[in-house]
């Protein structure tokens, strides 16, 4: 766990490295701490509590100038209240409730009070929502008195509790599911979209558990997601485009991050490379590779020696 205390005249830069840059006014005496929980390079939980009146805005200037317009926050409040302004919606938030904001547009936030916030940081592709969808959901209140909302609510508590004990694989897990229940959440709270059927979010769920649930299997096309959830291939390739992707690039996604974080667990360090490339569906060594380097920028060899205290059999 990482944890930033900072005053007023801190606090920009405190967010900048926690989150996204934003331009913040705040009180003299203004006192905050933040607490982050990583549970993978892309899934981030943050717990922050500030006392006093606090604003700060994402610019058009800012956009413009940043990488991070890629990147979702969800914020679940504990205690005080705040306004969130964006898409030309505002949204009051109090206690228990909760709000998105995506940084790809300008937003303000303004909290008159102290708050205590327990948020979710991940990037924008990895909810299951087509892009419309989550434009849609972004400052909108969260009742907390929906049965969802309960459950998400809980979910991330009780994460937030546990994190430091998982695995690697497991806060890996543990992310995606509590993504996978956001999205469940923010389906009854924006407005309706064309063709946002119950039924297609329904299936699309179920592909991408079978997804998952048979990473191993390097026979697993997009002709036998149709076959086994009795649709389309066509079909198949339209309900991933809700989620702005294509089913092999959904696949392979999820082929290296389960591998990624294979290669962060001490318990895996005896595993040569080539077996952990065949756990998850890999049969040729250099395909592997290749697709790892290309996605992360290193070699598989070395993120495990970056990850591990001592080098793995290869």
């Amino acid at each position: 766990m990482q944890i930033h205390e900072f005053s007023g005249e801190e606090y920009e830069q405190s967010v900048r490295e926690c989150f996204f840059p934003v331009i913040a006014r705040t009180h003299p005496d203004f006192r905050g701490r933040v607490e982050l929980q990583e549970l993978d390079e892309t899934v981030l939980l943050t717990r922050a509590h500030w006392g006093g009146p606090m604003q700060a805005a994402r610019t058009d200037r800012m956009i413009a100038k940043t990488s991070t317009d890629h990147l979702i926050l969800f914020c679940l409040y504990l205690g005080g209240n705040a306004h969130v302004h964006q898409h030309d919606r505002f949204a009051e938030v109090a206690t228990f409730s909760g709000v998105m904001s995506e940084t790809r547009s300008p937003w303000e936030l303004v909290t008159p009070t102290g708050s205590r916030v327990l948020s979710m940081h991940f990037f924008r592709e990895m909810l299951p929502l087509r892009t419309d969808e989550i434009t849609e959901a972004c400052a909108r209140r969260v009742d907390p008195t929906t049965p969802a909302m309960q459950l998400l609510s809980g979910y991330l508590g009780r994460l937030w509790e546990v994190a430091e004990d998982l695995t690697a694989s497991q806060r890996l897990d543990a992310g995606r599911a509590a993504i996978d229940l956001l999205a469940m959440t923010l389906r009854n709270v924006a407005p309706s979209v064309p063709g946002g059927e119950a039924s297609a979010s329904v299936l699309l769920d179920m592909m991408r558990m079978h997804v998952r649930d048979h990473l191993s299997d390097p026979h697993l096309r997009v002709e036998e997601l149709a076959r086994r959830h009795h649709v389309s291939v066509s079909r198949v390739y339209t309900l991933f485009e809700r989620m702005g992707t294509t089913p092999g690039a959904y696949l392979r996604q999820q082929r290296l991050l389960t591998a990624r974080a294979m290669l962060s667990e001490p318990r895996y360090a005896r595993f040569a490379i080539s077996r952990i490339a065949a756990a998850v569906g890999f049969l040729d060594l250099s395909t592997f590779e290749r697709a790892f380097r290309r996605q992360y920028g290193i070699t598989p060899a070395g993120w495990r020696r970056e990850h591990l205290d001592s080098g793995p059999l290869q």
